[in-house]
Formats: structure tokens, C-alpha cells, sequence
């Protein structure tokens, strides 16, 4: 097995004080040299790793010493025996039951616990220095029998007094976990197999890795061979084959299930722990959106062609496969999550065949290429387009698009995914449903078919509705998914799409739905002469054929346009009015649609199928004059008629008839006139004062619920910050308020305005006997009423006073006899404790971790720079100040094209090495800048992300500067600050078009 590089090893002969060689390789293949491994602690130190022994020789040979901890463990282990033959066999098997329960828990949740505070803040070594156990001044009796007790257990080559902190404490560490292990180990020692995986799985890992020593120090990089080859994980899956063996073996379910839980802990350990420990100390954190060209691999199929290639004067021509171009990068597992990933970069040679598309003039804002890309290398100043090489992340984002696995970004609004749901919920009511009355599935499909008439007429009727007032279908799409820059209307083809695929659903399924109910109610008559059976059929069938007849006449003078509405979408089509065919004699023939429901009604003689149908007008009503006229209204304005040829010529022929009535009704004509006037003003002034009323409550309420709206907001933005339980300290006495001070020092501009992502730097004032726990928040103003004391959470937004004594949100609590008493000193509020939305904000210092104020200042403005007009040039200038600060200023994430733009307020952050290895040279971690190799194929305006938190910055930044919504993955798809740029003019033209 190959030796990673940066696994430290050294020659017996040389001295301990010596570094480490970096030929390793003298040393393997010289069976008479021993080998020497080398550790160093996280802080820094590099002392040479004692040899160690398994825990079945240290407790079972008898040639080992044992310690106290190991005669504890021999006496348990003894007492076992001692209990399993004395107790009755019934008590015996409750007893057990709950003594392997404790020590199962001791290890997945103690054990688990205890690691990962170790793991994440290095708690067990704090816990150590704090107590002074190994101190020979503050502890001089347990210090004296630790070092004893380790001491008797190593061989020749350890030195208490000269080996650190953290690997004695992790030799006591591990002696209380022999403890734990001992008591199933033993146990399993009848499974043969089980025994061997976990033999050969110490004889892979060693020590160091059978007792999690990279949670206390570092001895280089996880190397996995032999049995961690044969199974995933296997000190946690197969490893406890042992347990079924003894389900078998004792024929008992109740031993059977006590292992099914074990293991399942086990699993959670190795899940809650295990993992994300590997993931923290071995993982490499990758890049998103990193454009890295893709190798094209050439496979000639014979050795004729691949001689023809060879001999071509043109270049190679290189076969791309697919599969290869698009295969998925594969996960790697806890065990190998640390071994050599292969990242090839390539710059993808001139000769490559490519496909020119051709470029659609549609939008006034053309997609334009990079500005710094577009200028040739070769001096000529001529703007000439490069072209970019394939990378793997634009031909995901080409071919995949949020698409759903399962129910993951599912989305309703997509037609495909909407019949996804409708398949999924008809099949599990199918296979689930019980059986049922026939009253019962009557009333079912009765629900069924009004559900169906609420979601065609009142849902689908909203969301027309909010596509008619702020484009709402177009907004989704445009916010959610990623299109070509070339491609200007692929948000508005795509939300027409999947509109009219829902649509023309949701219409087939109102009727499929009625049909049913009238199925579950008809019964075919046995005298079809008796009572109005007949007519009532024939009736039925005359308005079936009327709604066929208006429908067909309605699609006719429509088209698939019309059908579909289309002009709540598309712009492109002339606005303009055709009154022919059944639009000649009725403005909303739709009304006709409905006559089938009541023939059904009629031909079914049901009062739910009559309910049905008269619901369906109502709501067809309400769709017509809420959603349909007033957007006929808004395009065509004065072009639409008031009046239809069906309605005129009632008018005209009720005019005839009153002059004819007249004109027979003699000397009473006049009073009769006089009375239809009357009852005609009565109804017009009913409806005028009406109106009236109506519009003098909506004009008064408007402000008022505007002012609601706005209050509910507040609210809901109040409601997250108030989740907070607030300590304060009860006796603030020893404390002058008046020595406290804090100020916000002014941003680059010499203001107290920041821009959005930048830093703001605090400085703090305190006496010499301030707590060490003291911190500084950061709050919208009018968040807090009280000055005194903070009751809203700071979501984040916060910082300490002293920095280097704390882990994170955990207070590390060092010795305060060597921590100097600053009296005043300046804290950085960056990334993730900036606000990412604009407004006033307010700096809070807070006593001893508590929320009692001791001093404050602002407020203080979070503003975004707006381009006074929208241009590609003045978007993209605004995107160069905002992306990289939502960036942190990373220099390995940044656009190349930004970088000129660094200033030193600007702070930069540098990504450090976490892969957990270090310099075979030294063994110094790498904790400076890290050198950016600059492709040159690289477009100076890519960028690249650690996470999806930044894109989410960048997606806010957007939102709130140009009034434009995104999700991260449309941003992490573009990753381009011009493409950027087109995607908001683009979407800037289609919202306000």
C-alpha cells in the first residue's frame, strides 16, 4: 500500500528534536530500521508517537502491567460471570437487558457526545488544563497517578514529561474508553467473523484510529486498506455481525431486537459523529460553480483510425463521450473521504470542433460576453468574443434544471410535476381507501368534483389573475430557474407551457369529476313513459348539445390563443378585437359552457349534481368578472363593446313592445310610464348609492389596510427576533455604566453608511475588570424599546469582545490570571454577523453573555448602490461592488475583473488549509494567503462560492437593488457577472414590459 506524502515518518537512529525526513520510502523498504511515526497537536508541536498495544494484550496477557482502570476492567468483566450463574435465569435476562443498555449508551451517546465537543472545540483537553490534572503544581497527587497509571501500560519509548498534553490525555482517554468497549467485546468473541473484521480492522487503523486519536492530534493522513475494502464502514456494519450470530444462537427474538437497536446506535454514532468528524478534519471544501474545462478523451476503435488521426495535418480529432462530459462526481464515503481526488484541468485546445449558435434578436438587451474576455490576446484591440471551454458545471445547468428526484424541487407550477402529485395521491387513495358506503362515495365524489371546480375556477383563476396584474407565473419561473442569456423569453415560454398543460388538466378533470357523480347517481328509468322521465332526458341531452355547439363555436373564433389565454402572457400577438362567429351575438359565450352541468343535472335528476352545476356558474361567474374582464379591460380599453348582438336586439325588440303596450293602454299609458320610471330610479338609485358606498369604504380602507400590510410585515420580521429567552444580571452594582463606551468607527466613505456586505469595524471602551464573556450585538432599530436591556434575538449579528477566548458561541474560559484586562480594544462585524438588508441599525454592548446594556450607538445605515439607469454597463458596475463583498472578499472566489477593485478597507478573507495534513517539511500547517493559479481561459468575470449562503447573499443584494427575485441555484448557474447583469436587464424588460 502507497504511504501518503504527508504521513511523517523518520528513521530510529535520528533524535527526537529532529524533523522529519521526507523519504519515507528508506525506511518501509528496510525491514531491520524501525519505523517512527510523528503527531503533532493542533498547536503546532511535533513530538514522535510511542508505541502503543491492542486492549485484548494489555488486559489478557499476563506479561502486561495492569492499571487500575485495567483491573476495573477485569473485575467487571469477572462480576458478569459471577452474576449470570447466581442470579435465576429470568432475572439474569433483566438485568442484562439493562446493563448492556447502559453501556451501549455509554458508548454511541457518551461516547459520541464527548467526541464531538472534542472534535469541534477540543473540550476534553480544555477539561484537562482546566482541572490541572496533569499539572504538577495545581494537582500534584493526580497528576503523579495518571502518570503512573500510563506509564505501566507503554513500552520504553514513552516519556510522560516530554510528551504534550494532548496525546496523555488522550492515553487517559482511552483508558476509560476500555472501560466501555470491553463489556460487548467480550461478548462477541464467539462470532468468528465478527472477530476477524475487528482484528483486521486494528490492524489497519492502529491505535490511533481504534480510539479516535485525530480528535486529540494529528499524525497525518487516514490510510484504509484490507477489510475496509470489502464493506462500507465496516467497523459499524459487518463488524457487528456478531450480534445476529447470537440472535441465532440463542433462537430469541428479544436477543434478536436488543441487536436491531444496538446497531441502529451504532449507525447513529457513526452518522451524529463519525462522519461529520472525518468531514471536519480530513475534507477539502470544493468550489461551487467553479468552471474548471472538461478533458475530451479520444478512443479511436481500431489501430487504423488511430493511426489516422496521428496523421492528420489538420490536428486530433477528439470523440467527446457524453457519459463522461456528464458524469456525476462520485461521494465519497466516511473512510476514503481522504484519499487523492483527481481534479484535471485542461485547457481545451483551438482545433476542438465547436457548434456556433446562432444568435435571436428578440430583446433590445442583447446577451453581452465579459468585457475583459472580449479583447483579443494578441494586442488587437478589435472586441472579439472568446470562446469559452466546455465545463462540467454549464453543461449541468444546460441539461438539468431543478428536476425532480422523488418529491425534491417539486414544483406545482410545472405541469410535469403537478401530474406527478395527481398520480402519486389518486394511486395511494386507491390502494389505502377503505371500503366504503354507497352513500358514502357518493358524498366522496361529490367533494371530488367541487374540489375540482374550486381549483379550475378560483385557483387557476388566481393565479391568471396575478399573471394579468404582476406577471406572477413569469416571476416564478424567471426566479427559480436558470436560462440562456441568449434566450430572452424562455421564462415567459416556459410558464405558458406548463399553464397550458395545467390548464387543459385541470378542465378534462372537472368534467371526469362530474360525469362521476352523475354515474353514481343515474339510474336508467324502467318505463320511460311514466311521469317526465322522458323530457327530462330529452332536455338533457339539448343542453349537453347546446354546451358542445358553444363550446366548438367559442374554440373556433378563439384558436389555441385565446384557449389558452394567451395574451395574459405573450406580447408578441397584435392587440386587437374580432366579434364573429357566436362572439357576434354573445360576449361571453363561456356561460353557455356551463348548460351540460344542468342537463347532467336534469338527465341524473340529483340535487348534488344541480348543486354542482350550480356552483360551477357561480364560479365561472366570478372567473369572468374578476379575472377575464378586467384584463380585457386593461388591453383593449375603449375597443370592448358594452353590448352584444343578443342583447341589442332584446333591447330593440322590448323597445317595440313598451311602444305597442302604450299605444293599446289608452288613457292609463301615463300612469303606467310614470310608475316604471319610478321603479327603474328606484333600482338605478339603489345601485348608484351602492356603488357609492362600496368605493367611499374602499378609498377610506385602502390606507388602512395598506397600513395593516405594512404592520403584519413588521411583525412577522419582529417574530423571528423575539425567539429569544433573555438573561440578564441581577445585580449590576460593581459596575459603572458611564466607564462603557462604544462607537462605530466610519465606513470607507467617512460616514456611518455602509454598503451592503462591507464591515464595520466597532471600537469598545470597558474597565479593567470587565467579564471576559462581555459581547456586542448588532440590531434594527426600533427592534428593542428598552435601552437598558436587549429582549430580541441578534439572529446571528454578533460578536465578542474578546475573540481569541471563544470557540464559536462557546466560551472557552481560560485562565484569566494569564489573560490580560484590555481597556479598550475594536471588533469586526463581517459575513455572516452583517446585516444583509438595508435599514438603520443600532450597536449594543452586552455584560457577561447576558442582555443587560451597558453601552450603545447609531443608529448606523446598510444602503446598495442603484444604477441611476439600466444599462449592461451601469448593472454590471453595481454587480462588481456587491458580488464580491457578498463574496467575503475571497480572492480564490472573486472575479478577476473585481480585483482592481480591492481596496484596503475591504476586508479579505483567505481560505485555510483543513484537510487535517500538514508539510512533510516542518510540519507546518498552511494558514496564509493561498496562491490563485489564474487560468487563462478562466473568463475574468466568473466567480465561484464555499456555499450556498453566499449566493444567497448575492440573490438579496439583487433583490434589493434592482427589485428583480432569485433563487441561488439561478445565480450559482450564472456565476458570471455579465451574464448576471443580462439575466436583470432581461428580467427587468419582461416585468416592466
Amino acid at each position: 500500500m502507497a504511504t501518503p506524502q504527508n504521513v511523517l515518518r523518520h528513521r530510529a537512529a535520528a533524535t527526537k528534536e529532529a524533523l522529519p525526513s521526507q523519504d519515507a520510502t528508506q525506511s518501509e523498504d528496510d525491514p531491520r530500521r524501525e519505523e517512527v511515526v510523528w503527531g503533532k497537536t493542533p498547536g503546532g508541536e511535533v513530538f514522535r508517537v510511542p508505541t502503543t498495544h491492542d486492549v485484548l494484550t494489555t488486559l489478557f496477557h499476563p506479561g502486561y502491567p495492569k492499571s487500575h482502570l485495567d483491573l476495573l476492567n477485569l473485575g467487571l468483566l469477572g462480576m458478569q460471570l459471577v452474576i449470570f450463574f447466581l442470579l435465576p435465569r429470568h432475572a439474569s435476562q433483566i438485568f442484562f437487558f439493562f446493563y448492556f443498555a447502559f453501556w451501549r449508551g455509554a458508548y454511541d451517546a457518551g461516547l459520541g457526545w464527548v467526541l464531538t465537543k472534542q472534535s469541534k472545540k477540543k473540550w476534553i483537553v480544555r477539561e484537562v488544563q482546566r482541572l490541572g490534572w496533569l499539572d504538577a503544581d495545581r494537582q500534584p497527587a493526580v497528576r503523579k497517578w495518571i502518570r503512573e497509571q500510563l506509564r505501566g501500560k507503554m513500552g520504553k519509548d514513552y516519556d510522560f514529561d516530554e510528551l504534550p498534553l494532548e496525546y496523555n490525555t488522550w492515553l487517559l482517554f482511552r483508558q476509560a474508553v476500555d472501560v466501555i468497549l470491553v463489556k460487548w467485546l467480550g461478548g462477541l468473541l464467539l462470532i468468528v467473523f465478527n472477530l476477524w473484521v475487528k482484528t483486521e480492522a486494528h490492524n489497519v487503523v492502529k491505535d490511533y484510529g481504534w480510539y479516535w486519536g485525530d480528535v486529540f492530534f494529528q499524525r497525518g493522513a487516514l490510510v484504509f486498506d484490507g477489510v475496509f475494502e470489502m464493506a462500507p464502514h465496516p467497523m459499524y456494519s459487518v463488524g457487528y455481525a456478531g450480534y445476529y450470530g447470537l440472535s441465532l444462537i440463542a433462537g430469541s427474538y428479544a436477543v434478536l431486537f436488543v441487536s436491531l437497536a444496538a446497531h441502529a446506535a451504532q449507525f447513529a454514532f457513526l452518522l451524529f459523529f463519525e462522519n461529520p468528524h472525518i468531514e471536519r478534519m480530513y475534507g477539502q471544501p470544493k468550489a461551487i460553480a467553479k468552471r474548471t474545462p472538461l478533458i475530451y478523451t479520444s478512443r479511436p476503435k481500431d489501430s487504423s483510425a488511430s493511426n489516422a488521426v496521428a496523421g492528420s495535418s489538420t490536428g486530433p480529432v477528439i470523440e467527446a463521450d457524453p457519459a463522461e462530459i456528464l458524469a456525476t462526481p462520485a461521494v465519497t464515503e466516511g473512510e476514503t473521504a481522504t484519499e487523492t481526488e483527481l481534479e484535471t484541468e485542461v485547457e481545451i485546445d483551438d482545433t476542438t470542433p465547436h457548434i456556433d449558435q446562432e444568435t435571436r434578436v428578440v430583446s433590445k438587451h442583447q446577451a453581452k460576453p465579459s468585457i475583459a474576455s472580449s479583447i483579443s490576446s494578441t494586442g488587437d484591440n478589435t472586441p472579439r468574443p472568446r470562446r469559452k471551454a466546455a465545463s462540467q458545471h454549464d453543461l449541468l445547468n444546460k441539461y438539468f434544471r431543478r428536476d425532480a428526484v422523488v418529491f425534491k424541487n417539486a414544483d406545482l407550477l410545472r405541469a410535469n410535476d403537478f401530474m406527478l402529485a395527481l398520480i402519486v395521491t389518486y394511486s395511494t387513495a386507491v390502494a389505502f381507501f377503505p371500503r366504503l358506503s354507497d352513500s358514502a362515495m357518493l358524498r366522496l365524489h361529490f367533494l371530488h368534483a367541487l374540489t375540482w371546480c374550486i381549483v379550475h375556477y378560483v385557483g387557476l383563476g388566481w393565479i391568471l389573475k396575478a399573471q394579468s396584474q404582476n406577471k406572477f407565473l413569469v416571476r416564478h419561473f424567471m426566479k427559480h430557474y436558470h436560462y440562456s442569456s441568449n434566450d430572452s423569453g424562455g421564462a415567459i415560454a416556459e410558464a405558458f407551457t406548463n399553464w397550458k398543460s395545467i390548464y387543459n388538466l385541470s378542465m378534462c378533470m372537472t368534467y371526469v369529476s362530474c360525469i362521476g357523480v352523475v354515474w353514481k347517481t343515474y339510474s336508467i328509468p324502467n318505463d320511460w313513459t311514466v311521469g317526465n322521465e322522458l323530457l327530462r332526458h330529452t332536455l338533457g341531452l339539448l343542453l349537453i348539445g347546446l354546451h358542445v355547439w358553444a363550446t366548438m363555436e367559442s374554440f373556433e373564433v378563439l384558436g389555441v390563443f385565446g384557449w389558452f389565454f394567451g395574451d395574459f402572457f405573450m406580447e408578441e400577438f397584435p392587440a386587437h378585437l374580432e366579434y364573429t362567429g357566436i362572439y357576434r351575438y354573445l360576449n361571453n359565450p363561456e356561460a353557455m359552457g356551463g348548460a351540460a352541468w344542468f342537463g347532467l343535472a336534469l338527465i341524473s335528476g340529483s340535487k348534488l349534481v344541480l348543486a354542482l352545476a350550480v356552483f360551477r356558474h357561480l364560479a365561472n361567474w366570478w372567473f369572468l368578472s374578476s379575472v377575464e374582464n378586467p384584463h380585457m379591460r386593461k388591453l383593449y380599453g375603449d375597443s370592448l363593446r358594452k353590448e352584444a348582438g343578443f342583447v341589442k336586439v332584446m333591447k330593440s325588440v322590448a323597445s317595440k313592445n313598451v311602444r305597442i303596450f302604450e299605444s293599446r293602454a289608452g288613457r292609463h299609458a301615463p300612469e303606467l310610464k310614470r310608475v316604471v320610471k319610478e321603479v327603474k330610479g328606484t333600482f338605478d338609485k339603489v345601485y348608484e348609492e351602492t356603488a357609492d358606498a362600496v368605493e367611499e369604504f374602499l378609498a377610506k380602507s385602502r390606507p388602512r389596510i395598506s397600513e395593516v400590510v405594512e404592520d403584519t410585515k413588521f411583525l412577522l420580521q419582529q417574530s423571528r427576533e423575539r425567539l429569544v429567552i433573555t438573561r440578564v444580571a441581577n445585580d449590576l452594582s460593581a459596575y459603572d455604566k458611564n466607564k462603557y463606551n462604544v462607537s462605530v468607527l466610519p465606513s470607507s466613505s467617512g460616514s456611518k453608511g455602509f454598503h451592503l456586505g462591507e464591515p464595520i469595524t466597532v471600537k469598545w471602551e470597558a474597565p479593567h475588570k470587565h467579564s471576559r464573556k462581555d459581547w456586542i450585538g448588532l440590531y434594527r432599530v426600533g427592534a428593542n424599546s428598552s435601552t437598558l436591556i436587549t429582549k430580541t434575538s441578534s439572529l446571528g449579528m454578533w460578536v465578542p469582545v474578546h475573540d481569541e477566548e471563544w470557540e464559536g458561541d462557546l466560551f472557552l474560559g481560560l485562565n484569566p490570571s494569564s489573560t490580560p484586562k484590555d481597556k479598550t480594544g475594536t471588533v469586526t462585524f463581517k459575513g455572516d454577523t452583517l446585516p444583509w438588508m438595508v435599514g438603520q441599525y443600532e450597536i449594543r454592548y452586552h455584560h457577561d453573555g447576558k442582555y443587560n446594556v451597558m453601552s450603545m450607538d447609531g443608529p448606523l445605515e446598510i444602503f446598495i448602490e442603484k444604477p441611476t439607469e439600466l444599462n449592461f454597463e451601469s448593472v454590471r458596475e453595481t454587480l462588481m461592488h456587491v458580488v464580491p463583498l457578498c463574496l467575503d472578499s475571497d480572492p480564490s472566489l472573486i472575479p478577476l475583473s473585481c480585483k482592481i477593485l480591492q481596496t484596503p478597507t475591504v476586508l479579505h478573507v483567505f481560505p485555510k488549509d483543513l484537510s487535517g495534513a500538514f508539510s512533510d517539511s516542518g510540519g507546518d500547517t498552511h494558514d496564509g494567503p493561498v496562491a490563485i493559479d489564474d487560468d487563462p481561459d478562466r473568463d475574468p468575470d466568473d466567480f465561484s462560492f464555499w456555499s450556498e449562503k453566499q449566493a444567497k447573499r448575492i440573490c438579496a443584494a439583487i433583490q434589493q437593488a434592482f427589485d428583480v427575485e432569485y433563487v441561488p441555484e439561478v445565480v450559482v448557474a450564472d456565476a458570471n457577472l455579465s451574464a448576471l447583469a443580462n439575466r436583470i436587464l432581461l428580467s427587468k424588460e419582461i416585468l416592466t414590459s
